[in-house]
């Protein structure tokens, strides 16, 4: 049998040197690309790795910004939000796990130097909104035109979470959409697991995951890269993609979770999305997002004992699908969250309201 493939990129905010969250409002594109330059090139992570045209996305460590953009198309500023860490692509979910630790050390360790911290966070605790600066020139807007996420490229200046991929050898473009499809129906409730944003304007917000109350439904849960061009379904926000690099072709990109502290909660989730693939027992399609249904799921994440209920069924799906295959034993993390109604969030929100500070939490929150 063919082997699954995964992969991870994962956000990472900071404090700065006086403890101040890191963003567009304080932080210059030059200082997160000082810690970028002092950090290794492994030459054999091409072509599987997207470098892109503007040329930042260089390494396994890139600056996730604004890019802003002359009348000739060229990149000339890119107002940062903090730095993405990306694996390789692994045929195991250790493998994957194992390089996102060794390369947030890495990461951890060069930030340091310069008086950057990382922490843990999935909305900016503070800012409410990201404004371009100056407004979009003609080019700019034209350039928005080019797809539904350019429309809303202002959004992920504001959040951090990860995009988990996976792809088989097996799937043709057919298969692959109406996976993306599956995951895109059962994305509110499966989201919970990883809710960590109950941050907003600088205090407690009304529930779980400000990130997916902002995001999700405007922007995908899922994105599906394609091996052709001519599947390609017109919807907004976009289920598909063409593959951009020959090793994209055929990856499935979960993009709705939050981000995640304990890296393991990655290993559980990717399990989670291993086994709803294989699954042949949920019946539930989407090709965009309901908006209406994540927000409510942000609110009140397994509160709500339908969305418990409709988890418990998915995670029951996923561990028969994956049956004696190793991989099934992450899933007992998730069932264990879910038996006990608990989001990483509620962490988040004891340690708050115990300081009743914003600062003094952030930093309490940094990555173990």
């Amino acid at each position: 049998m063919s082997p699954y493939h995964f992969g991870i990129e994962h956000e990472v905010a900071f404090l700065n040197a006086m403890g101040e969250f890191a963003d567009f409002t304080n932080t210059r594109f030059a200082q997160f690309e000082a810690i970028i330059t002092r950090l290794p090139r492994y030459e054999s992570d091409y072509p599987q790795l997207r470098v892109g045209d503007a040329g930042i996305k260089v390494k396994r460590w890139y600056i996730e910004g604004f890019e802003r953009f002359d009348d000739e198309g060229q990149v000339i500023d890119c107002p940062p939000k903090g730095i993405e860490i990306r694996t390789t692509i692994h045929t195991s979910i250790q493998g994957v796990l194992d390089e996102l630790r060794t390369s947030f050390r890495r990461l951890t360790e060069e930030a340091a130097g310069d008086g950057f911290s990382p922490v843990w966070v999935s909305f900016n605790p503070w800012q409410t909104e990201f404004l371009p600066n100056p407004p979009l020139t003609p080019y700019e807007l034209r350039r928005r035109e080019g797809s539904p996420e350019m429309l809303t490229a202002e959004i992920p200046m504001l959040t951090y979470g990860p995009d988990l991929s996976l792809s088989h050898p097996d799937w043709d473009d057919a298969t692959l959409i109406d996976i993306g499809r599956k995951l895109t129906y059962y994305s509110p409730y499966i989201i919970p697991f990883s809710f960590s944003s109950p941050f907003y304007n600088g205090r407690l917000w009304e529930g779980y995951s400000a990130r997916t109350w902002r995001r999700t439904g405007p922007r995908p849960a899922v994105m599906v890269f394609l091996h052709n061009a001519a599947d390609l379904i017109d919807s907004a926000p976009s289920l598909t993609q063409p593959a951009r690099v020959l090793a994209e072709a055929g990856r499935i990109e979960f993009k709705a979770f939050d981000s995640c502290r304990d890296f393991e909660l990655y290993g559980a989730l990717l399990a989670l999305l291993k086994g709803m693939t294989l699954d042949n027992s949920l019946p539930g399609r989407a090709t965009t997002p309901d908006a209406n249904l994540h927000r409510h799921v942000a609110r009140y994440a397994f509160d709500d004992p339908a969305i418990a209920e409709v988890a418990e069924r998915v995670l029951a799906a996923a561990r028969t699908a994956l049956g004696d295959h190793p991989d099934a034993a992450h899933l007992s993390l998730l069932e264990t969250m879910l038996e006990q109604r608990r989001t990483p969030a509620q962490e988040q929100i004891r340690v708050y309201r115990k300081s009743g500070s914003m600062e003094a939490t952030l930093l309490h929150l940094r990555y173990a």
